[in-house]
């Protein structure tokens, strides 16, 4: 039978593969945003501004992106390290998709991708500032199969089915617009933190931005505790490791969420995460959902929580940016 020997949880927001003087490309989007979504409002950026007032233009100088995003950059390599000190046999990721697996024909709530290859490789975003640039942190320049574990997904399948979860499935990547192949929040682990040679692997794919079929709080719990149940139960491999990839809060920064939310997993509480409104998890936060499945399944394998960083990231005086947490269980 198979052991969680690793969890891992990691951002992947696109300020990590950006250079600090260059954050302003996503800044002027920030600006001109009229609907940024903050503790259940939307708001304009004057309005942002004011509401968090006196905003937060002491965090955005120069050499504070620069230390920043040099912590960040270390507490990946932490990861990175970590994964191959640890040297897992298969690993299952929990991600999200943001129209690039799926387009509006189909949005399905739980997918588990099944297939015996991943596809990955990078799409510049041409129209979108900011986003282009980062594009080499979610793959690598030449594209790029990595080896599904197709056994193990179609176990975890046969396993949740039978608690009631109702899953859709996927056997391939796509290859056309708008993206093709695995989504950003997939391709920046497999690419940033294992190197592009990862062991055979299994996407669980949450829908956690597109109405109305998002998994609630205690699903994404549950969903955690029946994949242990499924893994530890599973005979293919000997040490299994989970990875959650988004997060934390943006693409405004709630540092007292997100302290919420690191405190919780040092606790293990799972019922403080579940108690968190439903309407938080909009935009950008909404991926902190991609953690709660890892974070039960880790506190049922009984192992020892890691914070090795949590760094906000802003990048305008109005708070918005990434909050970026780098954590682990071993």
């Amino acid at each position: 039978m198979a052991e969680i020997v690793l969890g891992i949880g990691s951002a992947h927001g696109p300020l990590l593969s950006t250079p600090p003087e260059m954050w302003d490309l996503r800044a002027k989007a920030d600006r001109e945003n009229k609907r940024h979504w903050f503790r259940g409002k939307t708001y304009d950026f004057e309005s942002l501004l004011k509401e968090r007032a006196p905003g937060f233009g002491d965090q955005i100088d120069a050499e504070t992106r620069r230390g920043r995003h040099k912590r960040c950059r270390a507490a990946m390599e932490v990861l990175a390290q970590k994964f191959k000190e640890v040297n897992p046999d298969a690993v299952v990721i929990v991600g999200n998709d943001q129209r690039e697996f799926f387009d509006e024909g189909l949005t399905p709530s739980i997918t588990v991708y099944r297939g015996s290859q991943i596809y990955n490789h990078q799409h510049l975003h041409e129209d979108v500032p900011g986003i282009a640039i980062a594009e080499p942190g979610n793959a690598p320049e030449q594209a790029v199969n990595y080896q599904g574990a197709s056994a193990l997904a179609d176990h975890i399948l046969d396993s949740l089915a039978d608690e009631n979860f109702d899953l859709a499935q996927s056997d391939t990547t796509p290859k056309a617009a708008p993206r093709g192949g695995i989504p950003h929040a997939y391709g920046f682990l497999y690419h940033s933190i294992l190197g592009d040679t990862p062991p055979p692997s299994v996407p669980i794919i949450l829908n956690v931005h597109f109405p109305h079929n998002v998994p609630k709080n205690r699903r994404c719990l549950d969903l955690g505790r029946a994949l242990y149940r499924a893994i530890k139960n599973y005979g293919g491999f000997g040490r299994v490791a989970v990875m959650a990839s988004g997060g934390l809060s943006h693409f405004v920064i709630d540092e007292d969420l997100d302290q919420q939310i690191l405190t919780a997993m040092s606790k293990g509480d799972e019922t403080a995460l579940e108690k968190i409104p439903e309407n938080i998890f909009k935009v950008g936060t909404a991926e902190i959902k991609n953690w709660f499945p890892v974070i039960s399944a880790m506190n049922e394998t009984g192992r020892k929580y890691h914070q090795v960083d949590y760094v906000p990231c802003y990048r305008s005086e109005a708070g918005t940016g990434n909050g970026m947490a780098f954590v682990y269980w071993e």
